[in-house]
C-alpha cells in the first residue's frame, strides 16, 4: 500500500447530495471502478457515504465471523475522519470487483489480512472526507481552509464562534476537489487507534439483533435438508421417494450432486421426512480408505519421492556427512474439521431471471459462482446478501452449502432455507489435511549445524481452485467453468498464486543455521480439504517448534536460551520470545506437578511467543495458563488482539489435546461435540498476552495465536514427564 494515495481515491456526490468516497486500487488484477466519467458520479456501493441527514455510512468489504473487522476497520474511518467509531453504520458489501481483497483478486475475509490491507485505504478515506467537509465550511465563511479544523462531527473555525455539522456541508463537500496528497494524521494525535475500544457489533449480538445466516427467515420459506452418503464419493442409485413424499409437510424429494434433498414446510417435518428416507448408495468410486492407509500413503510417498525443494541453503547432504550427531524425528497430524458454532446454511431465493442469497460466507463471489452452476443463471443475475457468520476458520471459503441450496431452490422455485445439522457439519466437513513430517538436524560440536524438513501431505488450493477460478473471471460462460479450475491448477504461480498452504511457516523457518534443505512431497489420498484457522503454518508449527525443543535438550541447553542464541539475527523474533519467557517467569520453580513449555512462529506476518505451564490430573492433561507475546505491528484496538491471540491459543489447545477426524473404510467416526470436543469453560486456561509496541505495518492477529501454543504444551508435557509426543491429539498416558 506505498501508492500515491490519489491513484486511488474518487469523490462524487449521490443523488441526494449525499458526499461519496470510494477507492480503488490500481494494479490489482481484474479490479475495476464505479467511477462513471459522464456524469462524475460514483454508485452507490461506495465505501463511505455521508448523507444530509447526518449518517455516515461504511460498506465493509469483509465479513465479520469475531474476529473484530466490523469494528477495527470502523475504527480506522472514525479516526480520520473525527467522529467516534459508534456515530458510524455499517453495511456488509455487496458482491462488486470494488470490494476484492487486493491480495487474492476475490472478495475474500481470510488469511489474517484485512485490517493489513485496509490500514490506508481506510485511512486515506476518512481523511479525504474530512478534508472536503472542511474545504466545504472555509467556502461558506470565505476563510482559509487552514484556518478551520474538523473534531466531533462538525467544522470549526478558528475564531471559536463559527461551527457546522458535516450534515450541513456533506452536498457542498461533494463538488469540493482534492488536490495533491490528503494528509493523515501523525500517530501522536490518533485518539482512537490503539486504544482499547468497545466492539460496534456486541449490543447486537448480545441481543439477539445481529442477523446471521441461520436467522434469515422470509415469507412463503420451506426448510430444506440434504441426504449425503457416508463415504466421499458415492452416488445415488435409488431411494424411496413415494413413502416420503406422502409425509405431512413434506414438498418434494429430489437427487441433487451430493445425495437426496428433502424439503419441507417445517424444519423438523424436514428432518423427519429424512429419517424416513431410505438410500442406496452407488459406492464403486467412494473413498474406501482408513487413517491408518493415509499415513502408509504418506510414508511410502516420502520413501519414493525427497520432494520439490521449497528452501535450500548451504549444503545440508554435505553437513549430514561430516556430523558428529545427527538427529532425526517424525511427526503425524490428523485430519480435523472446522466446528464452527453456527452450522453450514443458506437460503437462496430463486426468481426466474435472478436469484438471492442470504449467507454467512466469507467468499461472497465465490457464492455467486456455486449458485450460477446450479440453475440456469448468471453470477450477474444473482446477488449475495453477507450475514454475520458464527465462526469461519476457512470452512466458509468452501461455498458447497450454497450449490445444494442453490440446487435445491431452482427446482422448488420458492425460498430455500438448507440447515445442516451437527452431524452433517462433523461428517461432511473438508478438513483441515493430515499431514506427516520427517525432520533431521546436524549436530556438531554441540551447534546445530544442518536443518532438513520434509512435508508430506496434499495441497489445498487443487480442492479450492473449482469456484476460485471462474470467480476471478465472472464474465466466463458456465460452460468454461471446469476448463478455469483446472487451468487455475496447470498455472500455479501465473494464472493463480504458488500454493504454500502445505509449506508456510516451514519455509520461514527463522534460526540461524548454515545448511536448511526445506522439501515438500506432494501426495493426495482424495480425502476433500481446505484451509483451517492458520492453515499450515498449524501443522508446520507443532513439527518445527517441537523439534526445536528436541534439539535443545539433546544439546543440554535450556529450550528458550537454545532459541534465542539462534535468533541474533531476528530481533522481533527474539522480542518476542524474551518477552513470553519474562511473562511466565521461565527458570523459576513451579509448583509441584506442572511444568512450562515454550515454543515460537511467525504467521501472516505476525510474531507470536507462547509458553504453557501445564500438568496432568486425574489422569488428564490440564493446562493452567497461557502467556503470549505478540508483535502484530500498529495496533489498531489491543482488545481484540488479546481477545484474537486468547482464542487463537484456545483453538489451538482443542486440538492439541482433542482434535482428530478419524476414517474407517472411508466413513467419518465422529459426529457431534461428545466424540469431537471442544475444549470446555472448566478447562479455560488463564491466558495473559502482551502486546509489542511498534511502528510496524499492521498485521493480522485472527489466526497466529494458533500455531505456537500446541508445541508449546507438548514441550511442557515432556518437561513434565520426560516423554517425547510426536503425534497429535496429544495423550495424558503417553
Amino acid at each position: 500500500m506505498t501508492m500515491n494515495r490519489r491513484d486511488f481515491l474518487k469523490v462524487g456526490a449521490g443523488t441526494s447530495g449525499s458526499l461519496l468516497i470510494s477507492l480503488s486500487l490500481p494494479g490489482c488484477a481484474g479490479v475495476q471502478t464505479g467511477f462513471k466519467p459522464e456524469s462524475g458520479t460514483w454508485k452507490a456501493d461506495a465505501w463511505l457515504e455521508l448523507t444530509k441527514s447526518g449518517d455516515i455510512w461504511f460498506t465493509l468489504d469483509r465479513v465479520e465471523m469475531g474476529q473484530g473487522t466490523y469494528t477495527g476497520l470502523t475504527t480506522l474511518i472514525a479516526e480520520e475522519l473525527e467522529v467516534a467509531p459508534e456515530a458510524i453504520s455499517v453495511r456488509f458489501a455487496p458482491v462488486a470487483p470494488e470490494y476484492r481483497n487486493p491480495l487474492f483478486k476475490l472478495q475474500l475475509t481470510g488469511g489474517s489480512t484485512s485490517v493489513a490491507t485496509a490500514w490506508e485505504p481506510l485511512r486515506t478515506a476518512g481523511a479525504s472526507a474530512r478534508q472536503l467537509l472542511i474545504m466545504a465550511a472555509a467556502r461558506v465563511w470565505n476563510v482559509d481552509a487552514s484556518e478551520c479544523s474538523a473534531t466531533d462531527g462538525r467544522v470549526v473555525h478558528a475564531n471559536g464562534i463559527d461551527s457546522l455539522p458535516y450534515a450541513k456541508l456533506v452536498e457542498l463537500a461533494s463538488r469540493e476537489v482534492l488536490r495533491g496528497d490528503v494528509g493523515l494524521k501523525p500517530r501522536s494525535e490518533w485518539k482512537l487507534i490503539g486504544k482499547a475500544n468497545k466492539r460496534l457489533d456486541a449490543i447486537a449480538k448480545s441481543t439477539g439483533t445481529a442477523e446471521y445466516g441461520i436467522d434469515v427467515e422470509l415469507p412463503g420459506m420451506v426448510y430444506a435438508v440434504i441426504a449425503r452418503a457416508p463415504r466421499y464419493g458415492a452416488r445415488v442409485s435409488g431411494f424411496n421417494a413415494d413413502e416420503v413424499l406422502a409425509m405431512a409437510g413434506v414438498v418434494d424429494v429430489f437427487e441433487i450432486e451430493r445425495g437426496v434433498a428433502v424439503v419441507a414446510d417445517k424444519y423438523w417435518r424436514a428432518r423427519k421426512a429424512q429419517a424416513a428416507l431410505k438410500v442406496d448408495w452407488d459406492e464403486s468410486e467412494a473413498l474406501s480408505l482408513s487413517t491408518a492407509d493415509v499415513f502408509t500413503g504418506y510414508r511410502e510417498a516420502a520413501d519414493d519421492d525427497t520432494g520439490e525443494s521449497e528452501r535450500s541453503e548451504g549444503d545440508f547432504d554435505d553437513a549430514l556427512e561430516s556430523a558428529s550427531r545427527v538427529v532425526e524425528a517424525e511427526y503425524e497430524q490428523p485430519y480435523l474439521a472446522h466446528a464452527t458454532m453456527e452450522p453450514m446454511n443458506a437460503t437462496v431465493w430463486y426468481r426466474g431471471d435472478h436469484a438471492e442469497v442470504w449467507a454467512p460466507t466469507q467468499g461472497p463471489d465465490l457464492g455467486r459462482i456455486a449458485v450460477a452452476r446450479h440453475t440456469d443463471l448468471s453470477p450477474d443475475d444473482v446477488t449475495v446478501h453477507t450475514t454475520f457468520l458464527g465462526g469461519g476458520f476457512g470452512r466458509r471459503l468452501v461455498q458447497d452449502y450454497i450449490e445444494e441450496a442453490a440446487a435445491v431452490a431452482y427446482r422448488v422455485e420458492k425460498p430455500v432455507k438448507l440447515v445442516w445439522s451437527r452431524e452433517e457439519d462433523t461428517q461432511h466437513d473438508l478438513y483441515r489435511p493430515a499431514m506427516l513430517h520427517r525432520m533431521k538436524a546436524t549436530v556438531e560440536d554441540g551447534n546445530l549445524t544442518g536443518w532438513h524438513h520434509q512435508i508430506v501431505g496434499p495441497q489445498i488450493l487443487d480442492w479450492y481452485v473449482r469456484n476460485a477460478a471462474p470467480a476471478q473471471y465472472p464474465w466466463a460462460p458456465k460452460f468454461m467453468y471446469g476448463t478455469l479450475g483446472k487451468v487455475g491448477v496447470m498455472a500455479e504461480g501465473l494464472a493463480t498464486p504458488k500454493d504454500v498452504s502445505a509449506i508456510e511457516g516451514a519455509i520461514g523457518y527463522p534460526y540461524q543455521v548454515g545448511n536448511i534443505d526445506i522439501r515438500h512431497t506432494h501426495t493426495d489420498p482424495g480425502v476433500p480439504i481446505t484451509w483451517w484457522r492458520s492453515v499450515g503454518y498449524s501443522h508446520n508449527g507443532f513439527a518445527v517448534e517441537t523439534f526445536m525443543d528436541e534439539l535443545a535438550h539433546e544439546a543440554g541447553q535450556d529450550p528458550y536460551q537454545f532459541r534465542r542464541n539462534l535468533l541474533a539475527n531476528e530481533p522481533r523474533h527474539r522480542e518476542v520470545l524474551d518477552r513470553a519467557a519474562r511473562l511466565a517467569k521461565w527458570g523459576e520453580p513451579l509448583a509441584e506437578g506442572r511444568a512450562r513449555g515454550i515454543a515460537l512462529f511467525r504467521s501472516f506476518g505476525t510474531y507470536v511467543a507462547q509458553v504453557v505451564e501445564a500438568g496432568i490430573e486425574g489422569g488428564s492433561i490440564r493446562v493452567y495458563k497461557v502467556f503470549a507475546a505478540v508483535d502484530c505491528g500498529q495496533v489498531v484496538n489491543p482488545q481484540i488482539v488479546r481477545d484474537q491471540i486468547e482464542g487463537g491459543a484456545l483453538f489451538g489447545l482443542t486440538a492439541a489435546l482433542y482434535g482428530k477426524i478419524d476414517f474407517v473404510d472411508g466413513v467419518v467416526q465422529q459426529s457431534n461435540f461428545h466424540d469431537y470436543q471442544m475444549l470446555r469453560q472448566y478447562e479455560r486456561p488463564e491466558v495473559v498476552v502482551d502486546i509489542i509496541e511498534s511502528d510496524e505495518a499492521p498485521t493480522g492477529v485472527g489466526e497466529p495465536g494458533v500455531p505456537p501454543v500446541i508445541p508449546a504444551l507438548g514441550n511442557a508435557l515432556f518437561a513434565l514427564t520426560g516423554k517425547r509426543q510426536r503425534v497429535l491429539p496429544l495423550n495424558a498416558n503417553a
